[in-house]
């Protein structure tokens, strides 16, 4: 079983209080896409995947400190327990979606500063990304019925997938590869 992520409301306490101006969603995004992307896996990671050199190193054991160790060890799993920090079941579905949308925006985000111009993609790759691009770029409708549900469901399950096959091009691929030589 893989490392639990904190909940989303001490990562929004946590980044009202430092004045981020970011909800739990997108900033877990960001730090997925950063470290997906290649990005190191540092105290500096909030500047980095934010590109604010103004933003001091977490402190050990913080609540952003153990956003980044869950998620690190999460992409890292075997066994596929990498999760998506959003918001629980009991939260309207635009409320959902719209962290989902927000998530895939700091993704999307991070990745591009983590991974460069020209990432060494997989065509599956490839065709990930574009789909993230296309969901941080869509935007939340109200209401929604049962099959607005099983949607949103399997979007987050597409992009669960995405994410671990962005950082098995980006992260896993060259740490193997740079093994072998």
């Amino acid at each position: 079983m893989s490392a639990s992520l904190p909940p989303p409301q001490e990562i929004e306490a946590a980044s009202r209080e430092r004045e981020l101006g970011l909800g739990a969603s997108e900033l877990h995004g960001g730090l997925c896409g950063w470290l997906a992307g290649g990005g190191a896996d540092g105290p500096d990671w909030l500047g980095k995947v934010l590109a604010d050199d103004g933003i001091g190193p977490v402190a050990p054991g913080d609540a952003f400190d153990r956003l980044r160790a869950a998620t690190v060890a999460q992409l890292e799993d075997r066994d596929f327990g990498f999760e998506l920090l959003l918001p629980d079941e009991g939260a309207s579905l635009f409320v959902r979606s719209g962290a989902l949308f927000d998530w895939c925006r700091g993704f999307v985000g991070a990745f591009g500063l983590a991974a460069g111009s020209a990432p060494p993609l997989s065509e599956e790759g490839g065709e990930a990304l574009a789909d993230l691009v296309r969901l941080a770029a869509a935007v939340p409708e109200e209401g929604g019925d049962e099959e607005d549900e099983a949607a949103l469901a399997e979007i987050e399950e597409f992009v669960r997938v995405a994410v671990l096959l962005l950082h098995g091009d980006c992260a896993l691929g060259p740490r193997h590869r740079g093994r072998l030589n």
